[in-house]
């Protein structure tokens, strides 16, 4: 079902993976008003109020946040001010302007060490400054708007940014071997197919709460990449095979410590809207083959 026309959506942070596959990715019956980094910091509690009471949204989705893991570590008051303050201001902006209020947030809130997918309901416990600030977001998100929903997602690639994929293509023409993590789990992410799940989220009036979204299966660093480079290779974007490598976590330290399992349990969301995602590689597939004829 589609929503009435004329409804309008917020999106903050619209510059970036996601807020690129949102706009192109926007329904019958909605329309976007995108505000970037530059153009909406949304650490600046007056500049978003100001944005949000002035343009008096339906929905605001939140999009924005300090995402350089690594680099949270050297910046915590940075990554605090964008992904927990900023979090708090944009939430706060919504519920003042009587608005529906979606949050992103990351599967950086779990440790990875529970060893089954995580549930929703399942307990937190970041191992980063990243992961504490977003927790920190999403309770602030929660204190200021028990109505919102909050969806996790994990290991966001596109053809636009920067991201693992986009990486690894590179480092593919320019390298005869790479050597990437195989004891870090997760499960990899099609911003598009991110997009469309949030759009029918927002689809659902009632909608509340945690919710968990990623593409479907699993894999380790390693196998993304072996993936990536065979999928490249089929649709003409890689001429050569190069050496795929796989290492450990302690073969490739990282200012943040990052969780070894961090797949996330979809069923909840998946009865939810009604729809289940692909399989993760299919729709790495799909992205990549736009990429070659884009």
């Amino acid at each position: 079902m589609s929503p009435p026309a004329d409804l309008t959506a917020l999106i903050t942070g619209a510059d970036g993976q996601l807020g690129d596959a949102l706009r192109a990715t926007v329904p019958g019956g909605w329309r976007v008003l995108a505000y970037g980094s530059r153009a909406l910091d949304v650490a600046d509690e007056a500049a978003t109020q100001a944005a949000i009471q002035r343009e008096r949204p339906d929905l605001v989705i939140n999009t924005a946040a300090y995402t350089a893991v690594d680099a949270a570590e050297a910046e915590p008051e940075r990554a605090a001010a964008i992904n927990e303050r900023g979090a708090a201001n944009v939430a706060a902006a919504a519920a003042e302007a009587h608005a529906r209020f979606l949050h992103i947030s990351t599967d950086f809130v779990f440790d990875g060490r529970q060893g089954r997918p995580y549930t929703p309901d399942d307990a937190t416990n970041p191992l980063s400054v990243y992961g504490r600030t977003k927790l920190a977001g999403e309770r602030e998100v929660i204190r200021i708007s028990p109505e919102a929903l909050i969806v996790r997602t994990a290991w966001v690639y596109s053809a636009h940014r920067r991201n693992f994929v986009l990486s690894m293509l590179k480092l593919m023409h320019e390298r005869d071997a790479i050597r990437v993590v195989s004891d870090q789990i997760g499960t990899p992410t099609w911003a598009r197919s991110l997009a469309d799940a949030i759009w029918s989220m927002a689809d659902i009036p009632g909608m509340r709460g945690v919710h968990h979204w990623t593409d479907a299966g699993v894999a380790s660093w390693y196998d993304f990449a072996v993936a990536i480079q065979e999928e490249a290779l089929a649709v003409r974007l890689l001429e050569r095979d190069v050496r795929v490598l796989p290492i450990t976590t302690a073969d490739y330290p990282t200012a943040a410590t990052r969780p070894a399992f961090s797949v996330l349990d979809k069923t909840a969301t998946w009865a939810a809207i009604g729809q289940a995602p692909r399989h993760w590689r299919v729709n790495l597939r799909h992205m990549l083959e736009g990429l070659r004829h884009g």
